[in-house]
């Protein structure tokens, strides 16, 4: 009993150092939701994200992921952990089935609720390292957000305008207009054969061709000279 006495001693010594010195605790919140066959793990390591915000992110997911992985990667993992933290300062991440958002940037645009919709296509992607020029992955998963967001306009969210200067490799949304006018001007399965390319690893600059009959060049000429989506 002594030794009990003792340990608990020490224990209530460090507490009390610790909350002396302004040490706290990150509280989690952790919480699994099932659905058709897909799971969404929450670990939430901000006390003060809010509970609707959480809902609708969730909604998101479940409503979002499963066509991705039926239209891109059936192979895909079903299931996802969002991890929200408050250390991190970026906006969102994702690899290995894991998203990592900023609280703080939800402070700023908390109806950014699509930012879901981009990070998970990037799960689904799953395109690993050396697959093909960075731009080409962030300008599908910004097509993928514009095609299948559930609420850009409440995010204030679009594909700018075409205006001179813009370059094809510039990326996220410039890229994305680019591929959505492919889409639309004879090339309706571009994005879907890019991705498959990206993820077999057998991208190269004659991929383009091989799926267009033009060269990239070619294609962006023509998208300069009549942009209109």
């Amino acid at each position: 009993m002594k030794m009990k006495r003792e340990f608990f001693g020490v224990i209530t010594g460090i507490t009390s150092l610790l909350l002396a010195t302004g040490f706290t605790a990150v509280a989690q919140d952790k919480e699994v939701i099932k659905k058709n066959g897909f799971t969404l793990n929450w670990e939430i390591k901000d006390p003060n994200f809010p509970s609707a915000l959480k809902t609708r992110m969730t909604e998101t997911f479940f409503k979002v992921y499963p066509v991705l992985k039926k239209q891109y990667n059936k192979n895909t993992a079903s299931e996802v952990t969002f991890v929200i933290d408050t250390a991190y300062k970026a906006v969102a991440e994702a690899s290995n089935g894991r998203v990592l958002f900023s609280p703080s940037w939800f402070g700023k645009k908390p109806g950014d609720i699509d930012v879901v919709t981009h990070e998970v296509m990037h799960i689904v992607q799953d395109y690993g390292s050396n697959s093909g020029p960075w731009w080409v992955t962030e300008g599908i998963a910004d097509y993928v957000r514009y095609t299948y967001g559930v609420d850009n306009a409440g995010a204030d969210w679009t594909l700018p305008a075409y205006k001179a200067g813009q370059k094809y490799d510039q990326g996220y949304r410039i890229t994305a207009r680019f591929f959505v006018w492919l889409e639309k001007n004879g090339y309706p399965n571009f994005v879907k054969s890019m991705d498959k390319n990206m993820r077999a690893h057998t991208y190269t600059e004659s991929t383009w061709r091989d799926i267009t009959k033009k060269s990239l060049d070619e294609l962006w000429t023509a998208y300069q000279a009549n942009p209109a989506i």
